[in-house]
Order: structure tokens, then sequence, then C-alpha cells
């Protein structure tokens, strides 16, 4: 059959009464590629989730193959072909591998049980076609954010869908993961299958896609050949103006006082020997590979989990067993890479969220004041830009990625922290709401807080720290002062040769 896959015609979706897909009409061609790009914000994941099924037009259409396509559900999108890659993950952590892939269309065997045999043998079969060497029977909670894509990427397989949505996909992948999605996503497009990739790593985008369609506030403002589209043009086209600088311009404001300190920190089997000193008004970036520790040692320093030998010394006090209420008194805060799960109630109001961990400040006799709650997250998400139309009504999970992440931030702003955990906080949103929250970034570091910064990119940690602590199997493999930052010795640390020494 000739002709697009897929197509949109004049397609409008609002929410709140707010318009976020506005006339848009699109086409997705057949045996092709398409890298859909946009800020937060701009509707890529609402005309995802008008295709796969989670969401319905308010007006115009959709046609696949030709034929008018109106799903009632994500299950009729799955029935038509279609496969929806989410960035936060559909799986179910206390099932199997081979469970969660064949949920809604278990083996069956005689007398209509499942057959297990059968399960156990097709999952191992599918599991290989991404190269994900795991036993079909493990447990899901038991599998890094890494392989639970993966796993993602083989439900789709399963299904033998035509077309294929991937939303944001690297985002929990090393870049060995990162290159046997891509080689996947080659092998979709050489069988025939359609894929649509959203990324906000425009570079990926121009590597995998044979079209590029940009979104801007809801519209789509420019598409063609992937040739006509370098990265500059793409960022031209979101942004709709040209964009100086992906980083705000460095300016050290460190101090000598010490606000939190390790000493041999150390967790049995999770993180060894860890010290380091965080002053007030620094940046201090924590850089390694997936399943170095990083996270691991925040949870610990947060009291999420208990070290059990070594010193933590936070806020001038010595800490034996830390807690997160404790570390909260403290004024610690841990915005944890996790938003959608460990940052946010996503059914609960943005002010509800934004007030969470201030909630005492609040409190008249016993009650919540909510008129005084309402007044000061409002200020707040002013504050930060925080793009939503009324936050006492609308829920967290309404907004993007980008303004899901700001919330988080305001939520620990209200609290008044001095020391700020960050893990990963720009996974996952678009150049300008990076450098938004990097903006935020160094106005803390120039009020006088401690910044603790978790990245796997290491050209944002070398753009934002004054110094930078590589981890490497729970680990410091490395310690780089600003002056001898470089990609080469960085990556030579976590890789598992000597760092020079801070």
């Amino acid at each position: 059959m000739s002709g697009p896959i897929f197509s949109f015609a004049e397609v409008n979706k609002g929410f709140f009464g707010v318009p976020v897909i506005k006339e848009l009409s699109l086409e997705i061609g057949r045996g092709r590629v398409l890298g859909l790009v946009g800020q937060n914000g701009a509707g890529k994941s609402t005309l995802m989730n008008l295709m796969g099924g989670n969401l319905t037009l308010d007006s115009g259409a959709m046609a696949l193959d030709g034929k008018p396509y109106a799903p009632g559900s994500a299950r009729d999108a799955e029935t038509a072909g279609i496969a929806f890659i989410h960035q936060e993950l559909n799986l179910f952590s206390n099932l199997s591998i081979a469970e969660n892939i064949f949920l809604s269309a278990m083996p069956r065997g005689a007398g209509g049980f499942i057959d297990s045999r059968r399960l156990r043998q097709r999952t191992a079969e599918l599991l290989r076609e991404v190269d994900l060497e795991l036993p079909p029977d493990m447990l899901v909670e038991r599998l890094s954010p890494g392989e639970r894509q993966l796993v993602e990427v083989t439900k789709a397989l399963h299904l033998d869908a035509r077309l294929v949505i991937f939303d944001e996909p690297t985002t929990s992948l090393t870049p060995r993961e990162t290159t046997r999605l891509f080689a996947l996503i080659n092998r979709l497009r050489e069988a025939g299958k359609s894929v649509v990739y959203i990324s906000h790593i425009l570079a990926d985008v121009e590597k995998l896609a044979d079209d590029i369609a940009v979104l801007r506030d809801g519209r789509l403002v420019a598409s063609g050949p992937v040739a006509s589209f370098p990265a500059a043009t793409m960022i031209n086209a979101m942004l709709g103006r040209d964009i100086d600088q992906l980083y705000p311009p460095y300016a050290s404001t460190a101090q000598g006082e010490t606000l939190l300190e390790t000493k041999a920190l150390s967790l049995r089997g999770v993180v060894r020997d860890i010290s380091f000193s965080l002053k007030r008004g620094e940046v201090l970036g924590l850089f390694g590979l997936m399943g170095a520790g990083r996270t691991e040692l925040a949870r610990i320093l947060f009291g999420l989990d208990h070290f059990h030998s070594g010193g933590l010394i936070s806020g001038g006090q010595s800490v034996s067993r830390q807690s997160p209420r404790a570390a909260i008194a403290s004024r610690m805060a841990f915005i944890t890479e996790n938003r959608r799960e460990e940052g946010l109630m996503m059914n609960v109001p943005i002010a509800d969220n934004i007030a969470l961990a201030a909630l005492p400040r609040h409190a008249r006799g016993g009650f919540i004041d909510q008129r005084a709650m309402v007044a000061s997250a409002t200020d707040l998400a002013a504050a930060l830009q925080i793009k939503a139309s009324a936050i006492d009504r609308q829920p967290a999970r309404s907004l993007s990625g980008g303004n899901q992440q700001k919330v988080v931030i305001a939520k620990w702003l209200m609290a008044g922290p001095a020391i700020f955990i960050l893990d990963e906080p720009t996974r996952g949103i678009d150049v300008a709401a990076k450098y938004e929250i990097y903006s935020i970034i160094q106005r803390l570091a120039s009020e006088g807080c401690g910044i603790l910064l978790i990245s796997s990119e290491i050209e944002e940690a070398m753009a934002m720290c004054d110094r930078i602590l590589v981890m490497r199997q729970g680990e410091i493999s490395g310690a780089f002062e600003r002056a001898a930052f470089g990609k080469e010795p960085i990556l030579r640390a976590a890789f598992g040769e000597e760092g020079r020494a801070a």
C-alpha cells in the first residue's frame, strides 16, 4: 500500500480549557523513522497519546492506512498494530518479565491453563532480540531502569506492531543499551515498520530519523527530511528564536563553610569509603556511569538507606542514623531522578504538591490554611515560571516533564533548605527548560545553598560545577577541580582509570 501509514488532520486537544494541540496536520511515512521534537509542553506526548488510545480528540481526525482511526483505549491501539513505549514505563514491578510481556495474551495449553514452558521459551527468544540476557521468571522490580526500558521494547516486538512510538527512550539507558536500542530501531525500519522517535537529545534524532517534525505550543511549525534539520535549525524552530548558549555563564560562589561532609561512609555491597565535603555556595558534581552508586549514595545522605560505617556531618551536626525527617529538619532537600513515582503525587493538585514538604508552616490550629498555602504555592509557581492554568485544581500529571520538575523544585524551595541533592534534575526535559533549571541551580548557589549535582551528562557537569567527583563501582574513583576538567580524564576515572586528585 502506498501513502503514509498514519495521518493527523486538523487535530485539536485541550485540558482544563487550555488548548494543547491546535489545528495540527501531520503524516507519518511508511517504513520511516519520524523524529518528533519540541519543548516540554509543546504537545508531543499528548499527540502520541491520541495515537495510542490513551486520549480522545476534541476535533479533527486521524487515519491509519488511509482509514478512519479512533481508538477508544490503549488496547484498541495495540490491536490496530500501534505500540507506545512511554517515557514512564508501564510495567508491573511485582510480576515477572514474561508475565509483563504477555500480560494481555498469555499462551494457553490444555484446559485453557497458562503454558508456562511456552511462556518462558517465547520470552527468552524475544529478550535475545534486544540482547537482554535475563531469566524470563525474574521479577521486574529487580531490573535496572535500562533493563526495564528494554523489556518495554520487547513487549512491542511481541505485539508485532507496525507503528512503534518511542517517547524519550534513552533517558534510563547506558551507552551500551542505547546502542542496542538504535540497532533495534534500524531493524524495525528495515522490516518495513514505522517509528515515531521523541527525544530531547537532538544528536540522536539526527542519527536515527528519516523525517523531522517540530512542535511549538501545540502547533506543527516545521517538518521535512532530516537533511534539512541540523540541530541548530531544530532548536530555532522549537523555540521560535536562536539560542545563544545551552548553559548560563559560569560564576563560582563557593565559600569556606562546610554544609555537608562524609568520612569513609560505607554501606555493604553498595558504597565504600566515601569521603567528601560540600561548601556553602558550591555546586559539586557527582558523575559516573549507570550502576556506579551515585543514586545509592544520595539515598544514604537523605536517610532513605542507612550506612553501616563511617561518618556523616550535616549542618555542623554529626549524624549517626540519618532519616528523611531528620534530613529535612537539618535543611536538606533530595530531588530524585524518578519525579513521577518518588517526587510527585501525580493525581493531586499542583499547589498541594508544592506545599508538601512545608505543610507545618501552613497549619493553623491543627488545620491547613488552604488559602495561605495556595497563595504561597502560586508565588513559587510564578517565580519558577511553571506553566499551569489553575494550580489549586490542576493535577501534576497534566504538566509537561519540565514543568513537573519545576514543581518538585518548588516543593523543596518552600521548605527553605540549605543543601540540595539533585539527582539527574534535567533528565527528559528540553533545552529551554534545562536552561531554566540551570539558572535556578546557579541562583540557589549564589544565595549560599550547597548543591550536590548528580549527572550522567558530562557536558552538564563540566558546565555547571565547581568540582566533580567521579564514582565507579560504589567508590570515588576520581576528583577534579574546575581547572582540571576534561572529558577524557573524567571518563577514564568513570571507566576505571585513575582520576586526578582535587
